[in-house]
């Protein structure tokens, strides 16, 4: 691990040390989930912070590592620059929400909340559509210094994640993350996915982390470009039937009985 961080503080500082200071607030707000007592739809309020800082931690270190690959550039660093800026923006709100007791999410009970709700779904749109133009060049070239396994990981990795970050609109769309029943009700430890309704962040969470699943299982297991591309549209195809499982209202708990 030390040996990856120092790597990735080369190929991009900047990347490097905002999922540092992700990293850092994902502890904090976790240890405010044990010490304190303010709960947000029957969870501790500190409990979205923390995973949410932590998944951006693993997103902009990874972006950060495979831009790397595209060589120095303007579109890198502005791409860079611009992630801290946007995911600061929805994480201010997020924390500042907590804090108050307060949703973040699909928040429209008064116009400023509203108004800050519409901000940061500007925002999480925009991270998907930015990443997916930074990383045309992925698929415009060629990169023979890298096993073709790696590359076309990396490739499937960046496909379904835009793919599925863009899923979030769904949830946007309904207001509400939940199918079957309304947002809150009693979810699997520290996801808090619900148990008994259909849940749209399963689908999400998963399209998402396609980013370092696929690339990391192309490089150390794959040996082939085929069984990368073969491996991104299945992992894709499992995470296009979880949302339409949560979409049915079904549970996550119920997935052997829907097959």
């Amino acid at each position: 691990m030390k040996n990856f961080l120092l790597f990735l503080k080369d190929r991009n500082e900047v990347l490097y040390y905002f999922g540092l200071l992700c990293l850092v607030a994902a502890a904090i707000s976790l240890i405010l989930t044990k010490v304190t007592t303010i709960q947000v739809l029957g969870t501790s309020a500190w409990n979205k912070p923390f995973k949410f800082l932590l998944s951006s931690a693993i997103f902009v270190w990874s972006m950060g590592w495979y831009l790397h690959y595209l060589g120095p550039s303007a579109s890198v660093t502005w791409y860079s620059r611009g992630m801290i800026f946007l995911l600061t923006i929805e994480y201010l709100y997020i924390l500042l929400q907590a804090a108050r007791g307060m949703t973040s999410h699909f928040n429209v009970t008064t116009s400023g909340n509203a108004t800050w709700w519409g901000i940061m779904a500007f925002a999480a749109v925009s991270i998907s559509l930015w990443t997916l133009v930074v990383s045309i060049p992925f698929f415009t070239r060629s990169f023979p210094e890298l096993p073709p396994a790696y590359i076309w990981g990396i490739r499937m990795g960046l496909i379904v994640f835009v793919i599925f970050s863009l899923q979030g609109l769904s949830m946007g769309a309904r207001m509400a993350h939940s199918v079957g029943g309304p947002d809150g009700t009693p979810g699997l430890p520290v996801v808090n996915w619900s148990k008994s309704l259909g849940d749209l962040r399963i689908a999400h969470f998963m399209g998402m982390h396609a980013l370092q699943v696929i690339p990391l299982l192309a490089f150390y297991l794959f040996r082939s470009a085929t069984t990368a591309i073969l491996f991104g549209i299945a992992y894709g195809v499992l995470s296009t039937a979880l949302w339409f499982q949560a979409m049915n209202g079904k549970s996550i708990l119920t997935i052997f009985r829907f097959w």
